[in-house]
């Protein structure tokens, strides 16, 4: 710089030209010498003069050293010279004291020279590609000097650098090997340097998250003692805020690698007073921005409440609530807490419910909500503090009606403690709404608004709130009380606070707007407010004013007969006038901090001053400024077509909830009859299952008996008669009597078992001539279907007990299978005996008999198969009936898709009436200037709507517009 100065002021150059020359001579050292020591010590030359005369080495020896770079690469000491060469001439960090007077003028310059020689040194992609491959070396002079060099680099021209190193092939991962370096000068500059290649990059963040940078930096923080660590913590809580903020594939992949865990111990700061260093704040102060990171209300809703559940999970939430109360907690941690606990709770109904738990450590124990609101109401707290507070109240409320049902209910009579020995949320909202403090009654007015927000029960609940205003004067309603205060001329920051209260609060309550329209004052005093002309200041306060008059228009169920929707647009048209009404009403998003308060959900305000708009508020005034505007524009006969549009919606809506209802009651028993069905469909085959398998058993057993017929036989031929006449083949009599009486018992129960299947063929004809009678009206098919499930429980019944006897039969002819074992035995056994004649008549009329009780049994068997028989075509009964039903449904299906045609096309009709009546209002407006213009009395312009083309004096062209709007009329 001594040189440039010498150059530029004139004076004798010698020795600095000396020096030049000396540059001079070691850069064709550098080019051209062949021995490397020589190359070496012209670097290393270069290096000591780099930072005196930094533009001249730069300018004479950037090139040369590229080419050493590229060239003695296996010299690690040449190539750490030159790094250290190319660092000096590319960074601003000058080593040389300045003079107090040249050190501001030779800021900007020094700036301007290093932007330069880090554009020349990128001109060539090369070499940024030739750096990456030299930071492969393990070197300490090699690699050091390399990642100062990049940094500085990145700092000078970073979106350049960045697309170089993004499209290098392994570019981004052999940065993030820096990381692991066992050297922590390396590692922390190495920090330093991702620091600046991942700012404002996403594509680069994606890349070195997917690198593991996540588990190596909260590596490095946990080793350097979390909170309690130095600067390396601060500058790895920096990488990681540039990594997640605005980045949702990051936080999705920081939340799935299970990191928020390991986030909870850095909380973990105890209830000290001391030990609260300036780096400690700043690292917890970091911490506390990265939660708030995760959670930010600008993310995408669904990873913000995944990363709430997690933190909740993990503990992290209780660890934050816990420094939350803890004392000698610095007032800008504590701050930032708040801030960070009202973003984790944020619409998270679990973590919502949490913190409304947790309690104060005080005697008697209070919840936090309420220690919380005491510093909000109270003046003498810091400013960003009682904001903070206000924040979290919001989150705590926000999509929370549980939450706000409990606020509310502190301000009931049946819940307030009578003993007065506590204080609750609702009372302190209630005396900040009412001190004389303004900022306590804006913050007290905005929470209590919060805890009406879309909520219409509460809203209707608040208006039994009463207030003793004084001793021996009876109580008001807090309705009441807030329009007393508003009348009263008080601070413009108090009356914005109750407008905005009374305005959430009438929205959407019909019984609201009704107690506040009970009150004659109101509305007088609402018209003056906006009939005056007044300075800016006021001009918002008009503007709130009009906005809570058109709130009382729009939602008037039209209960008081003297403050009626026409009769208060009567109203505002004699007292202030309809384009006068809205133009005020238009102040309100004219504002100057009205878009700012729009933002952001939080309230960051620089002053209490700037404490006038509330972002929920925003969103109501976007709602309702322009369906206010139409409501006042439209005549009678709109509001009473508007009020039959909405009665035939309601009307049609009814009928379609009530086909709903139908249909999901037919569903069910439909559900009903299947599963009767697949359970009928189950006994069926097991029935026949059952029939198959004793028909099986029968054959085998008719088989058995002719053999057995075939042996007897042929033992008669050499047989003779026995003596004793009172045995059979060794039966007995008594069991001979025995088998006949089971046999007269079968028939028996084959002549039951006909009866019954008589009696289902009957109730199958009735269920046929009932279906045919059911498909009438719907009340029919819903009797028939009660009817159907009974007989189809009557059938299962019947079912039931032809399984029963089925196994009963089962069971008998399991025992005339063991008495027939029981002959072959006793058969076998006469065989090995001696023969007596006269047996063989006693052997031929048992044979009879067995073959009487087993054609018995065969015919049994057909009489089953025959009831098994009926059974299906019972079973087809059914199903054709279940069809019947199912088609019955389908017309019902057919009629619920027809009338939501209907609905959607009244619908339809609808927005087209609604957009030829603002047609036909423009056109109007129009007639009534072309009728000013043309010198008519106003008295001739309401009647101008209806009786059009009356007036032979107008010209074509409003002729026209009155035909125009005459077919607007018919249509």
């Amino acid at each position: 710089m001594n040189f440039l100065r010498g150059v530029m002021g004139g004076q004798s150059a010698g020795p600095q030209h000396t020096e030049a020359e000396t540059i001079q001579k070691l850069c064709d050292r550098v080019a051209s010498s062949t021995l490397l020591d020589d190359r070496r010590n012209a670097v290393r030359a270069l290096k000591s003069l780099s930072k005196k005369y930094r533009l001249e080495v730069g300018i004479q020896a950037m090139e040369h050293l590229i080419h050493v770079l590229q060239t003695d690469r296996s010299d690690s000491e040449i190539i750490g010279y030159a790094l250290d060469t190319l660092y000096n001439i590319i960074s601003n960090d000058e080593e040389e004291e300045v003079d107090d007077v040249e050190e501001e003028n030779s800021t900007r310059p020094s700036e301007d020279l290093g932007s330069q020689f880090t554009e020349i040194f990128i001109k060539q992609p090369e070499n940024i590609t030739l750096l990456l491959s030299l930071l492969e070396e393990f070197d300490f002079h090699v690699r050091w000097p390399g990642v100062k060099l990049l940094t500085s680099l990145l700092k000078h021209l970073g979106p350049q650098v960045q697309q170089i190193i993004l499209v290098s092939p392994m570019g981004v991962s052999r940065l993030m090997d820096l990381l692991a370096d066992s050297r922590e000068v390396i590692r922390n500059d190495g920090v330093l340097l991702l620091q600046a290649l991942t700012r404002s990059n996403g594509a680069i963040q994606k890349i070195v998250a997917f690198e593991n940078a996540f588990e190596r930096l909260l590596d490095i923080i946990t080793e350097e003692g979390n909170s309690d660590g130095g600067i390396v913590v601060e500058d790895c809580l920096l990488l990681l805020q540039n990594l997640l903020k605005n980045n949702n594939s990051n936080q999705n992949f920081f939340k799935e690698g299970s990191y928020i865990q390991r986030m909870k111990p850095w909380f973990e700061v105890g209830d000290e007073n001391s030990g609260w260093s300036a780096q400690k704040v700043t690292n917890l102060h970091l911490m506390l921005q990265l939660v708030r990171v995760l959670v930010s209300p600008t993310n995408p809703p669904g990873a913000t409440s995944s990363c709430q559940k997690a933190m909740f999970q993990c503990g992290l939430l209780q660890q934050l609530c816990t420094i939350l109360m803890a004392t000698g907690v610095p007032a800008d941690i504590l701050t930032e807490t708040i801030n960070t606990v009202s973003e984790v709770i944020r619409g998270c109904q679990v973590n919502q419910d949490y913190f409304a738990s947790v309690n104060a450590p005080s005697n008697p124990p209070r919840p936090a909500i309420v220690v919380l609101l005491m510093s909000m109401v109270n003046e003498r707290q810091p400013f960003v503090l009682r904001c903070a507070v206000l924040y979290c109240f919001q989150c705590f409320l926000y999509k929370n009606q549980k939450g706000q049902g409990e606020i509310v209910s502190t301000l009931l009579p049946s819940t307030i403690d009578a003993t007065g020995n506590s204080v609750s949320a609702g009372q302190l909202l209630c005396g900040g709404l009412f001190s004389t403090d303004s900022l306590s009654n804006w913050c007290a007015a905005v929470a209590l608004a919060h805890a009406l927000q879309e909520n219409a029960t509460q809203k209707e609940q608040l208006l039994r709130v009463q207030l003793a205003t004084s001793i021996g004067n009876p109580p008001v309603s807090l309705l009441q009380q807030c329009t007393n205060i508003l009348s009263q001329g008080s601070k413009i920051q108090t009356r914005v606070g109750l407008l905005m209260l009374l305005c959430t609060w009438l929205s959407n309550c019909p019984i609201a707007v009704t107690h506040f329209l009970h009150n004659s004052a109101n509305v007088p005093f609402l018209t003056g407010q906006i009939a005056e002309n007044l300075g800016e200041e006021e001009q918002l306060v008009q503007g709130l004013c009009a906005l809570l008059l058109g709130i009382t228009i729009y939602f008037n169920d039209n209960s008081l007969e003297s403050y009626m929707k026409e009769k208060l647009k009567q109203l505002i048209e004699k007292r202030i006038g309809k384009e006068n009404f809205i133009e005020k009403l238009g102040f309100i998003s004219k504002h100057d901090l009205y878009s700012r308060a729009s933002q952001k959900p939080q309230p960051n305000f620089l002053s209490p001053e700037c404490m006038i708009f509330d972002h929920e508020f925003t969103k109501l005034v976007k709602e309702l400024e322009g369906v206010i505007t139409k409501a006042i524009y439209k005549s009678r006969e709109e509001d009473k077509e508007e009020e039959e549009v909405k009665k035939t919606l309601e009307q049609h809506d009814s009928i379609v909830t009530h086909y709903k209802n139908m249909i999901r009651e037919q569903d069910l028993q439909l559900e009903e009859l299947k599963q009767q069905i697949s359970t009928l469909k189950c006994q069926n085959e097991q029935l026949q299952t059952a029939v198959t398998q004793q028909a099986s058993q029968i054959q085998q057993h008719k088989d058995q008996y002719n053999l057995l017929k075939i042996q007897l036989g042929k033992e008669t031929q050499h047989q003779g008669s026995h003596n004793d006449g009172a045995q059979m083949n060794g039966i007995q009599p008594e069991e001979i009597s025995r088998l006949r009486e089971e046999v007269e018992e079968l028939k028996s129960n084959q002549e039951l078992l006909q009866s019954q299947l008589a009696e289902k063929d009957s109730l199958i004809e009735s269920l046929k001539s009932l279906e045919t009678s059911s498909g009438m009206n719907e009340q029919s098919s819903e009797a028939a279907s009660i009817r159907d499930s009974e007989q189809i429980a009557e059938l299962k019944q019947e079912l039931e007990t032809l399984k029963s006897q089925l196994n009963t039969q089962s069971m008998e002819i399991n025992n005339l299978q063991i008495e027939k074992q029981e002959l072959l035995q006793k058969a076998e056994a006469f065989a090995q005996s001696v023969p007596v004649p006269g047996d063989s008549e006693k052997i031929a009329a048992k044979t009879t008999d067995v073959e009487g009780r087993l054609s018995a049994l065969l015919e049994e068997n057909k009489e089953l198969k025959n009831e098994i028989k009926s059974l299906s075509e019972e079973k087809t009964a059914i199903k054709e009936q279940l069809d019947s039903s199912n088609s019955t449904i389908a017309i019902l299906q057919n009629e619920k898709n027809s009338l939501e045609l209907h609905i959607k096309d009244s619908k339809k009709e609808q927005d087209d009436l609604l957009v030829l009546l603002a047609d036909q209002d423009q056109k109007i407006i129009a007639i009534k200037k072309k009728l000013k213009e043309a010198g008519h009395p106003d008295e001739e312009e309401d009647e101008l709507i209806i009786p059009v083309g009356q007036d032979d004096e107008f010209d074509e062209d409003e002729d026209d517009d009155k035909n125009d709007i005459e077919g607007d009329i018919q249509l």
